[in-house]
């Protein structure tokens, strides 16, 4: 596997853990009406910065980060909205396989390899958008926050956006892994 090096605004992280989620599974099973193949998978992620592109000026080599498979461009009507945060400029090339320029950084003998929810944390390097990436205390576990990726986001939206969950309330959980897609 080939991994082109970063372009202008973009980032190369060697990914150091992932979490692995039932959207990994449901993609590869071939029933995602967005799989595209072939494709490194992954997108929870603990990483760090191994080269930045030109422009890059949030991170260096050697932060800790996580990868974003839901990144904000910050300019568009979404993303300057507090009601959401699913951006306008980064989703119609995500659900290609795509970086943000409509192109990959894996090859393998020449072939084109797409990437997964911009992300790809199943590959140890990894091309990302720098609006991709957020630092992170570099003391923190990467082990443990790969998992803030999507696990734990997704658990914190539903809590606050589908039971809208208040300040004082007690909660329940009731199960803590993905339900089935079938």
């Amino acid at each position: 596997m080939e991994v082109e090096g970063p372009k202008a605004n973009e980032v190369l992280v060697r990914n150091v853990a992932t979490g692995v989620c039932h959207t990994d599974a449901y993609t590869l099973s071939g029933a995602d009406p967005e799989g595209v193949f072939p494709a490194i998978l992954g997108h929870e992620g603990g990483a760090v910065v191994e080269d930045v592109g030109k422009d890059v000026t949030t991170v260096k080599p050697g932060d800790h980060v996580i990868p974003l498979y839901r990144a904000e461009c910050g300019q568009c009507k979404l993303c300057r909205s507090p009601k959401t945060n699913l951006c306008l400029a980064t989703r119609p090339t995500q659900g290609k396989g795509l970086l943000l320029d409509g192109t990959t950084r894996f090859s393998k003998e020449g072939q084109t390899i797409h990437h997964f929810m911009g992300t790809s944390t199943f590959s140890e390097y990894t091309v990302l958008p720098e609006i991709s990436v957020a630092k992170i205390d570099p003391n923190a576990p990467l082990d443990k926050v790969c998992l803030l990726g999507c696990g734990i986001t997704t658990g914190i939206g539903a809590v606050c956006n589908t039971a809208r969950v208040q300040p004082g309330s007690t909660v329940a959980v009731f199960g803590l892994g993905a339900g089935d897609r079938s």
